[in-house]
């Protein structure tokens, strides 16, 4: 059976921040920190290696302390890409892939991924939440075997940018998570404000 410590994990931390007028998301701060630091110290203890992908403002990245990947494809072609700067420098069996600007995620992501992904013999693990009877898949959490570098690349050449559709061509198990709060993300300011107030966790020991 696979071990955490056989998982790679990476910050996905390259989009535009559109929403967020043009701002990098993984740079805004967020109790004290940046979000993408945050997001680290919180995955770093589940798995065995970390990075980061990102595609400006690499210098304040690379303070961090873990090796930090641009896109391999042109034009911030969203996820995906982040995924394939992951794989393609990828050394372990694994890749767990968590976005910057969810910082609350599960502590015990990366164990229930493995274990469905080793169950299922899956090739891919994402974590789904139920709320008010509606299922919320959450793809970018995802833990997917670092041998689907070549598929992706294909997949990206071809034109593909749709996580969904890529998720189709292999074994994907949905993996379901109790607390859709713990998925929430701030895609503008006002949603970053949001995960300030007192109740949410604080931050990560380093």
């Amino acid at each position: 059976m696979t071990a955490t410590q056989d998982i790679t994990g990476v910050i996905l931390a390259g989009g535009r921040g559109s929403r967020m007028g043009g701002a990098d998301k993984g740079l805004q701060n967020h109790h004290g920190m940046a979000l993408a630091l945050y997001s680290l110290l919180r995955l770093g203890p589940q798995v065995g290696h970390m990075m980061i992908n990102a595609n400006r403002n690499l210098g304040a990245y690379e303070a961090f302390g873990v090796p930090v990947w641009p896109d391999p494809v042109d034009d911030f072609a969203g996820p995906l890409a982040g995924f394939l700067a992951g794989l393609e420098h990828c050394e372990t069996p694994l890749l767990l892939s968590v976005p910057c600007d969810t910082p609350n995620f599960p502590d015990d992501l990366a164990e229930r991924l493995l274990a469905a992904l080793d169950a299922e013999d899956a090739e891919l693990a994402y974590a789904v939440t139920v709320d008010a009877g509606q299922q919320q898949a959450h793809p970018v959490f995802c833990l997917m075997k670092s041998t689907l570098s070549e598929s992706l690349v294909a997949f990206l050449h071809s034109g593909g940018r749709k996580i969904d559709r890529w998720f189709m061509q292999h074994r994907a198990v949905a993996v379901p998570f109790a607390d859709p709060a713990a998925f929430f993300n701030a895609n503008t300011t006002a949603e970053l404000a949001q995960l300030q107030t007192p109740h949410l966790p604080h931050a990560p020991a380093a």
